[in-house]
């Protein structure tokens, strides 16, 4: 999504830190913690020399390493401008929202600004607006704790999906989660010796033996820019891990990591027969919600899947979140790329029927055994065409 500086929308206050009152109306949170990741809502009323006016707070956590990392807000109900907002910080979460009553609201904000201080991290600016949620201190017993944690995490439905996540939150050092996943008092830390970090793909094999069940795991982990493959066995009852033990660890070179995360991609383009504004204008319908990073030759629009639903897999990879991703270049070109001939479908079936579609011609469709889009927008390259030309060379 576009990088833009929001504002605050006059509805009768000049800004919400004027409000001699503020009055709860609602709240919500992400059911992403065990991505390590959450977005915060809260709407308040507020009242000044007996004006009134909504006011809408958007917060960003990560559980992580950046602790309490973005601060939105928005007063008034321009609906566009809140969904906007709402899209922005949390359209790529993949979460269900989940109401929280104002005190636990106010807790989760106070326990994020707790690790922010405790890791010298610099406070999101708009301190004067979020400021009065953290002037009285928020205390919940440990049964009150245990509710708050619990609506920040999505259901476990399968055994691959509480392992999944399970190994993404011991590998990245998040203990609280992985105790969380677990039904029994074991370590946690097997591995003390690596350093935090992501599990980029995992493979699950169920072996049975006399003793029942267990489940071997080969995890490819990386930590700035080293790989390392582990294999942990783990068992699991009542969608808990009950034991966790260290078989192997392996270091792999970033060409071994490459082949072991590669994965098909499916490459459409299309030829652009307007000019580039009245282009933009109908794809800002198209691109709601999605991520925008802006390269040398182009622009390039994410589109996340709208659940984590890759977690409940055998064999799970951290990039399998996205669902597609169109590239518009500056050449006049725009292309669309998925992993799955399922997701292409989809991508140039809704193409078809958005406004762009009059705007379009397709040229070409391509099958790669491995992504070539990114190795293009990093290229020198203004044409994709020209781009495979040198490419087979």
């Amino acid at each position: 999504m576009a990088n833009r500086n929001f504002r605050l929308i006059k509805g009768g206050l000049s800004s919400p830190a004027e409000s001699d009152k503020k009055t709860f109306q609602s709240a919500f949170i992400t059911d992403t913690r065990l991505m390590g990741v959450v977005g915060l809502y809260i709407h308040w009323e507020l009242e000044t020399d007996k004006l009134f006016s909504d006011f809408h707070q958007f917060f960003y956590f990560d559980a992580e390493e950046y602790g309490f990392e973005t601060y939105r807000s928005i007063c008034g109900n321009d609906i566009l401008e809140i969904n906007y907002i709402e899209n922005a910080l949390m359209g790529g979460l993949g979460g269900e929202k989940v109401d929280l009553t104002q005190k636990e609201a106010i807790f989760l904000l106070q326990s994020f600004v707790d690790m922010n201080r405790r890791l010298s991290i610099p406070m999101p600016e708009g301190e004067k607006e979020y400021g009065f949620l953290l002037d009285r201190r928020i205390e919940l017993n440990a049964r009150e704790k245990r509710n708050l944690f619990m609506k920040q995490c999505t259901h476990i439905e399968t055994s691959y999906q509480a392992i999944n996540y399970f190994l993404m939150r011991c590998f990245v050092k998040d203990f609280e989660a992985a105790e969380f996943l677990s039904s029994a008092k074991f370590p946690l830390d097997i591995y003390p010796d690596l350093p935090a970090a992501t599990l980029c793909k995992n493979t699950i094999d169920l072996f049975e033996n006399d003793f029942g069940i267990s489940y071997m795991c080969e995890s490819l982990i990386e930590s700035d820019s080293a790989y390392v493959l582990v294999l942990s066995e783990l068992t699991v009852a009542n969608m808990r891990i009950t034991s966790f033990e260290k078989r192997s660890v392996m270091k792999v070179s970033s060409i071994e990591a490459a082949m072991m995360l590669s994965r098909p991609e499916y490459v459409t383009v299309y030829e652009i027969i307007s000019s580039p504004e009245e282009f933009d204008v109908n794809l800002a319908e198209l691109t709601s919600g999605t991520l925008l990073t802006v390269h040398e030759n182009g622009r390039l629009f994410l589109s996340f899947n709208k659940n984590n639903d890759h977690v409940n897999r055998k064999v799970f990879r951290l990039n399998e979140d996205v669902f597609g991703l169109y590239y518009v270049t500056d050449y006049g070109q725009l292309l669309i790329a998925a992993y799955n001939i399922k997701g292409i479908h989809a991508m140039e079936k809704g193409l078809r029927r958005s406004p762009l579609s009059s705007f379009l011609v397709a040229v070409s469709k391509y099958e790669f055994k491995e992504p070539v889009l990114y190795e293009f927008i990093q290229s020198d390259f203004d044409d994709f065409e020209e781009f495979l030309e040198y490419i087979k060379e």
